[in-house]
């Protein structure tokens, strides 16, 4: 019998074992996230992810772990690192299974000026059934803040009054500010469409976050322990690369470029814009003023043309006008600019079915003899398809209607902005071209006026090159925003900040950097390799001017967040920015041990910020809704994205290694470059190292956010499954 036994367990304590295990868990989540396609996440939840099976199977992996542990002597061996990062799963794990069996979580739907002492709760059948609460919660009040001047929600808010059995008091809920009370926690949820009720999630699992929160601190402490820890693979790794003395690996890259060529426009046309064309020097101070933006973000309208250009043109200069110039050379001759071939077109299809010129197709070319607009009908029958049911062309055809609306406002000075209502608890401000009603009195008459005013000044001033006037009347404008605008910021300073963001073209600017000296630092690697250059202060120079251009690149993600009011990394044009800086750190951190890695980073630095600018990615600056005005996000977000650039490094180096594997000549150096493969794989690995503590990191204070966000660590979403 005891032999038996101890087969069993050398089989059940096996490496190979766990490997199966892993596998199979794998699979099963695998297959989880298709039947939660096909049949619903309430389906997926009762057959895998909260079926016995699945618990079973999670139990087999810990007492794998623990054999295997022992059988190793892992205590003994100074492997603290991989003991404690192993235990932390366990002790996650643990936390689990508290919450599985005896967490408790609900909705308590409130009307204003109701109380209730219950939550609705739903059992394993999807019914809901009411649960007893140890306290009450009165709704005095729920606030729905949006953003200026939009219908976007900035935050949901309710004001409750909370009735224990020890005192009564008042508290403020929000979306990631939550409610503690009695061991339950109360989150913001959602509320009711009338905008006189809210409701709350409710989730009692002290015992569960407890042990899951410790077990998130043993894991990155054993994380840590695992990097820095003596015995540690990181350090060994470490150790091996200090003791190696080789050459350097080659690696060719080639970048290919290309230009967009302008479409002349009418000749006529474009030779009245150049003869009205507005100074630079005024354009600048017209593009310093304030703008309200569709979302309700403020901003100088030099950010708001540019987007409009670039929208319109996929550009951010239109022939030799800048933005800022387009913008008011529209306004003051927007039938002029009818005529100029401005709207961006790459269908060949679509321009030849409606008769549009390409690149690029002027406004008066959407229209028929008659004055019909030619896209009307077709747009019609594509509105009533199903989105996914669309084809490219019909896509396309959304985009072009969607510029030529663009056009159409602007011209008929809709958009803009400019002039804030005194009192207006939405805080939206109006466009000259929009209905100007509710303004009264003294205020009624000058944004009614002024805007014209201001257009016939400047167009006075085109033929006289006199810009005192023009500057008198923008200054009015500016003093009327600063005397009236009221729950925005609207300083001088932040707007000018803003304008000199957009004019220094920080990230564009570092591409061009990273990507010559990134060229120039591969070309340093590959001739040191062959011995043919022995100046070493060329790779100090080199490694100089790349900080230098890192020390830019960080400055104007700086600014970015300055501008914006939270941390560069929200939307996928700010991730991309912040992954190439992440690419160029890991470089900067192996610059000391490897030239080609080195380089490898900052041309793929390079690149990421090159993709950045395409004009696919929105470079736009917007608002964020409410779920992600959270710390823990930021933090979740930035550790995940510093993680692949670390990945992408490894990427790099290991196709590095694989080419001079390739190349390795049959003659005296071949031993040499097999040493630089040596070591290209013990940074490989190291770097492999540092991105999976990071995402590993990352992946948990995401969960930590969800938690103190809503209530629920893990909501098995495809993405978290994967």
């Amino acid at each position: 019998m005891n032999t038996m036994m101890n087969k069993f367990v050398k089989w059940f304590s096996s490496f190979r074992m766990s490997v199966v295990l892993l596998v199979v868990y794998a699979m099963l989540l695998a297959v989880a996230t298709w039947v939660e396609k096909y049949w619903g996440t309430p389906v997926a939840g009762r057959w895998i992810y909260r079926s016995p099976f699945l618990l079973f199977l999670q139990l087999l992996l810990v007492a794998n772990f623990l054999l295997y542990a022992g059988k190793h002597q892992y205590l003994s061996k100074n492997r603290l690192g991989l003991m404690f990062t192993h235990l932390s799963f366990i002790v996650i794990l643990t936390g689990a299974v508290i919450t599985h069996f005896w967490g408790e979580e609900g909705i308590l739907h409130l009307r204003e000026g109701e109380s209730a002492a219950s939550m609705m709760v739903r059992n394993a059948d999807g019914q809901y059934a009411e649960q007893k609460l140890p306290f009450s919660v009165r709704l005095n009040d729920f606030v729905l803040k949006r953003y200026p001047g939009s219908g976007s929600p900035s935050s949901y808010e309710s004001f409750v009054t909370v009735h224990t059995q020890a005192k009564e008091y008042d508290a403020h809920i929000y979306m990631n500010n939550v409610l503690d009370v009695e061991g339950y926690r109360l989150y913001q949820a959602s509320f009711d469409s009338d905008e006189r009720g809210s409701v709350l999630s409710v989730n009692h699992d002290v015992a569960g976050r407890n042990v899951t929160y410790t077990g998130y601190v043993l894991l990155l402490f054993g994380l840590i322990l695992s990097l820095v820890g003596r015995d540690g693979r990181f350090r060994r790794l470490f150790r091996r690369l200090k003791t190696m003395q080789a050459g350097r690996a080659s690696l060719l890259l080639l970048f290919l470029g290309g230009g967009l060529a302008l479409n002349a426009a009418p000749d006529d046309a474009w030779q009245m814009i150049e003869r009205y064309r507005v100074s630079e020097a005024h354009a600048t101070r017209w593009g310093e003023l304030p703008v309200q933006g569709e979302g309700g973000r403020m901003m100088p309208i030099n950010t708001f043309s540019s987007e409009v250009l670039r929208k319109l043109y996929k550009a951010d200069h239109i022939r030799s006008l800048n933005s800022d110039q387009f913008l008011l050379s529209l306004l003051l001759m927007p039938d002029v600019w009818a005529q100029v071939p401005c709207i961006a077109l790459d269908d060949e299809e679509l321009a030849s079915r409606y008769g549009l010129s390409m690149p690029h197709a002027s406004f008066v070319q959407l229209f028929d003899e008659e004055g019909k607009y030619k896209l009307q009908d077709s747009l019609e029958v594509i509105y009533q398809k199903d989105p996914a049911q669309r084809s490219r062309m019909e896509k396309d055809m959304l985009k072009l209607d969607e510029q030529a609306n663009v056009f159409h406002l602007l011209s008929s000075r809709q958009m803009i902005r400019l002039f804030p209502l005194e009192g207006d608890s939405t805080h939206t401000w109006y466009a000259p071209g929009d209905d100007l009603s509710a303004y009264s009195g003294q205020d009624s008459m000058f944004v009614s006026r002024i805007f014209d005013w201001y257009l016939e000044e400047v167009s006075g001033a085109i033929g006289s090159n006199d810009w005192k006037t023009a500057d008198e009347v923008l200054g009015m404008i500016d003093t009327y925003q600063q005397a009236k605008a009221e729950g925005v910021d609207v300083s001088p300073e932040k707007m000018k900040m803003e304008v000199k963001y957009n004019h220094q073209k920080v990230f564009s600017r570092c591409r061009v950097g990273y990507l010559v000296l990134g060229g120039l630092s591969l070309l340093w690697a590959v001739l040191s390799l062959f011995g043919l250059c022995r100046y070493r202060w060329v790779r100090w120079v080199l490694v100089a001017g790349v900080a230098a251009v890192f020390c830019f690149h960080v400055y104007g993600m700086g600014i970015r967040w300055y501008v914006g009011g939270y941390a560069p990394w929200s939307n996928s044009y700010e991730t991309m920015v912040y992954v190439a800086w992440a690419t160029v750190l890991a470089g900067l951190l192996f610059v000391k041990r490897d030239m080609l890695v080195f380089a490898l980073a900052v041309l793929f630095g390079g690149v990421i910020l090159f993709v950045s600018g395409l004009n696919w990615m929105d470079p736009q600056i917007t608002t964020l809704v409410p779920v992600l005005k959270s710390p823990w996000l930021m933090f979740h977000v930035a550790v995940i994205v510093a993680a692949y650039g670390f990945f992408g490094l490894s990427s790099l180096v290991g196709i590095a290694n694989l080419l001079l594997m390739c190349m390795v000549p049959r003659n005296r150096q071949a031993a040499r470059l097999m040493g630089r493969v040596d070591e290209l794989s013990i940074m490989n690995e190291m770097s492999l190292w540092i991105g999976l503590v990071l995402m590993t990191v990352g992946t948990f204070l995401g969960a930590v956010w969800a938690n103190e966000s809503w209530g629920r660590y893990w909501g098995w979403d495809p993405k978290e499954t994967w």
